[in-house]
């Protein structure tokens, strides 16, 4: 019994008592081993620790249960913990866990929890204690089967949370439903499986057990509307239509014979005389989906809230990415608490979107006083006059500001990889163009493009190439607010932010630009020219929905921002790109002159930035330098006893590698540990220095001091060509640190140096011995 394996114990043991109890043989009962989430994304494409169920029991669509095995010998309490962390991701009301021969089980709705005996629950069994009154909705909908594009796809445990959160509050008759998630978390594919269960099972307010829905999905932009209308191309091509000027010009009136339909809000708010929402009766849509929900669409004060009136007897579900805060309260007023939560931080950590570095620009002209020593080139100003990060590019232009910016980040940044550029109103985005384009090294015309909404057709087109994989250029695109939402492109590398961003609902949707996940991209990079890292320190920045302020109406009542600034002008501005000034706020119809200033010489020449590095905590909190390590040190103490253990766990290839492991599981990837080393001020020592002085305050030693040593006197017991080998993995190691003494390559390189392991043989005497120096030559490196 104690030899078994643990595929020996699910196998023999605990599967039979599943297949008993109806599981994996009843119609609709299915267990699955699931893959909850592959680990956060790490540097050199590795992942941190991924989570994996054992079973996951799911009944007629719902997931009721987890259960973790243990191999027959071991303890089933040992299986307690995760069988509960898994249940409670998953969203399932049980969680089990055996070694097969006891079994224990966990209520999670009541807390009730102890050791129970086989018979194990049939899925009737569970089924009714989960939902104790029969809903004939619920039945119907459990027995569509999501559509996987033959199993290519399967919706990640989120989305599933999401998607049966949705149609059970559609089953029990809920008619306001909200949902929020994090951008680049699928918002689009869960509405699409919504959508294809209800189309599917033939829901419809009417009663008609015949009639299949008719479905209105509601977006504000037109890429927005092209994404959703590609992603339900799964749907029969007659049950699908798109509500656009061309079709409704072209037909003379609205379309009604589809099932799914697709719109802008403009579109349906524009129209000779009546709104062509009006087209169509109150009772038409049985089902509304509201993308970007949050961006004025439930807005007492907004035309939006007319388009959701007219259709109030539909049930209307809102999609957002942002939390309640108190510029989106009215959205939560009318959908109500969401039913489903994800939040950014939770998608980094679980691997399912991007992390990002964030680099503080700091500079010599972060403000500016005028004096006369400056030419004024236009409008006015008097000496002493101030100016701050608000007024630049609203009400003070100084060119080469904005040309020093630009040339630090295009001198910091890879020139091959995209990058996404938010300025403070249209004029400044077509200046940062152009600046880009006169100091990048790229051939191309068209390598940097402004896209605002004053360069219509123009710049969705460089949208769309933007956003293809498979074309590079154009590269940098310049914005205001357009890009903020709804850019579906995976590959941004860096995000830079030259306008102030008082809204923290917007400076989500602005990270949520680089979070997509693609291959080979390990992180993005925040180049931060506005102190916007500041909104880390909100509490609110971990993503979970919040009631909003007390007092938040009070910007209605005459909140003094700077015109052209804040949550006010993120609102004016919501709906499309506004042109800057042009949609500040300003009362005055007559636009006021910009001041223009041309630095004296020698000024431009003395402008200097420092780029500092914001630290994170595992959590993914931002911290202080002093309490990052102080947090190491906390770690380390519970991994090394003392320095002696240390050296014995550096010194061998196998040991290093799993305590290289073990501190990413705590949250110290290859990234954290370089700003160890930054911190420290040792960028050139093994990493066994930079973790010896942090816990013993050992003076580090650079890779060049202990490579030399033994070049010196360390390599006397060997010779010929194996110490030639020895001597050039010396050089490697001190080139590219402790990675370059890896066992895996050490077999590299005897290919790279030889042509084949076969041909090392020949030439050192037997892979033995080769093994035997490299280890040799490792103890011996960290000897001192």
């Amino acid at each position: 019994m104690y030899d078994e394996t643990e595929a020996d114990t699910r196998a023999n043991r605990i599967d039979p008592i599943l297949e008993a109890a109806g599981w994996g043989v009843v119609p609709g009962a299915m267990i699955r081993r699931e893959v909850i989430c592959p680990g956060r994304i790490q540097t050199g494409g590795r992942r941190g620790r991924g989570l994996a169920c054992d079973y996951v029991l799911i009944y007629k669509g719902h997931k009721l249960a987890t259960l973790e095995a243990k191999r027959a010998g071991v303890n089933i309490r040992e299986g307690i913990g995760q069988a509960k962390d898994y249940a409670q991701r998953l969203g399932a009301r049980w969680a089990f866990a055996s070694n097969g021969l006891g079994w224990y089980r966990v209520d999670l709705a009541t807390g009730e929890e102890g050791e129970i005996s086989p018979p194990f629950p049939t899925p009737d069994d569970l089924w009714s204690l989960v939902f104790s009154e029969t809903n004939a909705w619920r039945e119907r909908f459990g027995a569509v089967p999501f559509e996987t594009d033959g199993g290519k796809w399967e919706p990640r445990y989120y989305q599933h949370r999401a998607i049966t959160a949705v149609l059970e509050a559609i089953a029990q008759g809920t008619r306001r439903i909200l949902l929020t998630l994090a951008t680049g978390t699928g918002k689009t594919s869960i509405a699409f499986q919504i959508a294809w269960v209800l189309f599917q099972a033939k829901w419809n307010l009417s009663g008609e057990p015949s009639r299949r829905p008719r479905i209105l999905f509601l977006a504000d932009r037109n890429i927005l509307a092209d994404q959703a209308y590609n992603a339900f191309s799964a749907f029969p091509p007659d049950a699908v239509a798109r509500i656009d000027p061309d079709s409704l010009r072209k037909q003379a009136r609205v379309p009604k014979n589809a099932s799914v339909f697709f719109t802008l809000f403009q579109t349906f708010m524009t129209g000779d005389g009546e709104p062509v929402f009006t087209g169509y009766p109150p009772g038409f849509f049985d089902f509304i989906i509201v993308d970007e929900c949050h961006r004025g669409g439930a807005n007492d004060e907004s035309q939006w809230r007319g388009i959701l009136e007219h259709f109030s007897p539909a049930v209307q579900l809102g999609l957002t990415a942002t939390p309640k805060r108190k510029q989106n309260a009215d959205t939560y007023g009318y959908f109500g608490e969401p039913v489903y939560s994800y939040a950014l931080r939770d998608g980094i950590e679980d691997g399912f979107l991007t992390p990002f570095k964030v680099r503080q620009m700091a500079s010599t002209i972060d403000a500016y006083v005028y004096h006369p020593e400056d030419q004024v080139l236009a409008g006015e100003v008097e000496v002493g006059d101030a100016f701050d990060e608000d007024d630049f590019n609203n009400r003070i232009i100084i060119p080469e500001r904005e040309r020093s910016r630009v040339q630090e980040f295009m001198g910091r940044i890879d020139p091959r990889q995209k990058t996404l550029v938010f300025c403070a109103t249209q004029e400044h985005a077509a200046l940062v163009r152009d600046l880009i384009n006169q100091l990048k090294t790229h051939p191309d015309p068209d390598y940097c493009q402004r896209v605002t909404a004053n360069d219509g057709e123009v710049g969705e087109t460089h949208l769309r190439r933007f956003q293809d994989n498979e074309k590079t250029i154009p590269t940098i695109l310049t914005t205001s607010q357009k890009l903020s939402t709804g850019v579906d492109a995976r590959n941004i590398r860096h995000i830079v932010l030259m306008r102030p961003i008082r809204s923290m609902i917007e400076f989500k949707q602005i990270i949520g630009r680089g979070t997509r996940v693609f291959d080979g991209k390990d992180f993005f990079t925040i180049w931060d020219f506005v102190k916007a890292y500041e909104h880390f320190n909100d509490p609110e920045w971990d993503g979970e929905p919040l009631a909003p302020d007390a007092g938040w109406r009070e910007r209605e009542d005459g909140d003094k921002d700077t015109p052209g600034t804040g949550a006010d002008r993120v609102a004016d501005e919501a709906a499309g790109d506004g042109a800057g000034d042009e949609a500040s706020g300003d009362t005055d119809p007559r636009p006021k002159e910009k001041v223009v200033i041309q630095l004296a010489d020698g000024k431009a020449r003395k402008i200097t930035y420092l780029a500092t590095t914001t630290y994170w905590s595992p959590e993914g909190k931002p911290i202080s330098a002093t309490a990052f390590l102080q947090r190491l040190f906390g770690d380390l103490s519970g991994l090394v006893a003392d320095e002696d253990q240390l050296r014995t766990t550096w010194s061998d290839p196998e040991t290093r590698e799993q305590f290289i492991a073990r501190l990413s599981d705590r949250g110290y990837d290859q990234d954290r540990l370089d700003d160890i080393r930054r911190l420290v001020d040792a960028p050139d020592s093994d990493l066994y220095d930079v973790l010896g002085y942090v816990l013993f305050t050992t003076p580090a030693k650079t890779r060049y001091e202990r490579a030399e040593r033994l070049r010196q006197d360390g390599l006397d017991a060997v010779d010929g060509e194996l110490k030639a080998l020895l001597l050039s993995i010396l050089q490697a190691y001190e080139a590219g640190g402790e990675a370059e003494l890896t066992t895996p390559k050490l077999g590299q390189l005897l290919v790279a140096r030889y042509g084949s392991v076969g041909e090392s043989k020949a030439k050192l005497g037997g892979l033995p011995q080769v093994k035997q120096a490299f280890q040799a030559l490792q103890q011996a490196l960290y000897a001192q």
